[in-house]
């Protein structure tokens, strides 16, 4: 792979930005390297829709500065070798520009949106090819005024000269970390304590709410990410390794025109929620869990599950599980309605989780007061969904407390704990449903050693069930005025279709 060792006198952050190569200097998906005479533009929305959306950020605060910076490379292993580029949603959100070494100010006092970022050199042009002026992009964006990014020091210094607040969002990355530091005159530990609550709660109750033009890109990546799944359903044999599986599924993601919206989980060891391991071989009689979503040439996210039989039909105790877990989501989707907490929903598919078990002789008790000990978290460890959007797990970066809960506390339960999302869902929340059931070795002989929830667990029944795995099914909704709507096509989950897909294997 050939790179370029100059160093220019072009800052740090540009020259960072050469060595790792021309994948990512080219800020416009599907664009041709080296396309010098006719650049590509950026697939974007109208400018109108950034304006829109950064008048109503600005409205929603009372004075001050806020400050949007971009995201770098990011070497993997050395400096010229990076991971694939991805811009930060939030900046995606409000300017649209997929590029490194950008950032962006919105004065909310004059109504006014900047965009810092330093031209091509020579030597960007050879290696990466001709792009347009950040002038060129940023109009595209609705934003008129552009300067060098070594300018935004000077901008905040001004302002802070002046007393006026500058506010940014919570950091996430180290470089960003830094450069907030050495911007705001604070230790680098300070950071992340002096992020504005305003800006974070501000932009959270614009972003949780999904316009018309947003739905339909992500029901464009949940489009793919059913394609995705059903090639893996359609795919898996004995013999084959879980990688397998998995390179397809992100070979199906990348042709699309975009990329994976989170590291595929693929997996006989369905029992490890995030398993992102490939290493096993399939066998006759393994269960197969497929956790994979694709995410758009816009960023925009999709995330689905699918549990299936590596042989052609499930056995009829895979069959049972299986059911039971597809009866959840059900009873969760059917729940899904402006007003309705989403941790209710959660309950809804806890309870007949919990039920279901019983009928097996796994559980035992009072349904209601072994929900509340949490004596369904032996089985369900984690949460029913998550809000989704630009982010697989919609701005978790500013803290799932105002995202998830509307600044109401978490619970420290285990299991409910794992509750990304648990506020009265709105019109426009995009939410997963993605009940499970899950048979972990470590935590049934953890729970039995301890005594955990004795009074509503058949520790000896359980134990027969230590093998078995995982099993979750996961679609994507659109909470709506009077319900929900699954967004994308459907995706085969019941014991039927699974099957049929599954017929030809032989």
């Amino acid at each position: 792979m050939l790179r370029q060792g100059r160093l220019s006198s072009a800052s740090v952050a540009w020259t960072d930005m050469e060595r790792c190569g021309p994948r990512r200097l080219d800020p416009f998906p599907g664009a041709l390297a080296g396309a010098a005479h006719s650049p590509i533009l950026a697939v974007m929305f109208t400018k109108e829709t950034y304006v829109g959306r950064r008048d109503v950020l600005a409205a929603r605060l009372d004075s001050g500065l806020l400050v949007f910076p971009g995201n770098n490379e990011s070497p993997m292993n050395y400096t010229d070798n990076c991971y694939a580029f991805r811009q930060d949603s939030t900046f995606l959100y409000y300017f649209g520009l997929d590029q490194p070494e950008v950032a962006a100010i919105i004065d909310v006092d004059t109504g006014t949106a900047t965009i810092f970022g330093d031209e091509l050199t020579i030597d960007h042009i050879v290696w990466m090819g001709d792009l347009p002026t950040v002038a060129a992009r940023a109009e595209r964006a609705g934003v008129m005024d552009t300067r060098p990014l070594a300018a935004v020091a000077d901008v905040v210094a001004e302002a802070r000269a002046a007393g006026r607040d500058v506010h940014y969002l919570p950091p996430y990355r180290a470089d960003t970390s830094l450069w907030l530091a050495d911007l705001m005159g604070m230790a680098p530990a300070e950071v992340a304590q002096g992020a504005s609550l305003d800006f974070v709660r501000a932009v959270v109750g614009q972003r949780n709410i999904k316009s018309d033009e947003e739905i339909a890109e992500i029901e464009r990546a949940v489009e793919t990410s059913v394609a995705m799944h059903v090639a893996a359903i359609r795919m898996a044999r004995p013999g084959m390794t879980e990688a397998h599986i998995a390179a397809e599924v992100g070979r199906i993601a990348e042709a699309a025109g975009g990329r994976t919206s989170f590291p595929i989980i693929a997996t006989i060891h369905g029992e490890t929620l995030h398993n992102h391991v490939h290493v096993n071989t399939l066998s006759e009689g393994d269960l197969f869990l497929l956790d994979a979503g694709a995410e758009t040439a816009l960023g925009y996210a999709g995330d689905l599950s699918s549990t299936f039989p590596v042989a052609e039909r499930f056995s009829e105790r895979q069959r049972t599980i299986y059911e039971l877990q597809l009866a959840a989501q059900v009873a969760a989707v059917d729940a899904l309605a402006p007003g309705v907490p989403f941790r209710d929903v959660h309950f809804i598919g806890a309870r007949v989780i919990f039920d279901g078990l019983k009928d097996l002789g796994i559980m035992k008790g009072d349904t209601n007061a072994a929900l509340a000990a949490g004596a369904h978290a032996m089985v369900f460890p984690c949460g029913t969904g998550h809000m989704m959007g630009l982010d697989v797990h919609d701005m978790e970066n500013l803290g799932e407390v105002w995202v998830g809960y509307d600044g109401e506390p978490k619970s420290t339960q285990f299991g409910l704990k794992s509750l990304r999302l648990a506020r009265p869902l709105q019109p426009g929340f995009v939410v997963t449903v993605e009940p499970g059931i899950y048979f972990i070795p470590q935590l049934m002989d953890l729970w039995r050693a301890e005594g955990h929830c004795a009074d509503f667990i058949d520790f000896d029944e359980l134990d027969k069930w230590r093998d078995f795995g995982g099993v979750r099914n996961e679609e994507d909704f659109v909470v709506t005025s009077d319900g929900a709507r699954r967004l994308g096509p459907h995706k085969p989950q019941t014991v039927e279709e699974i099957e049929s897909l599954r017929s030809n294997i032989g």
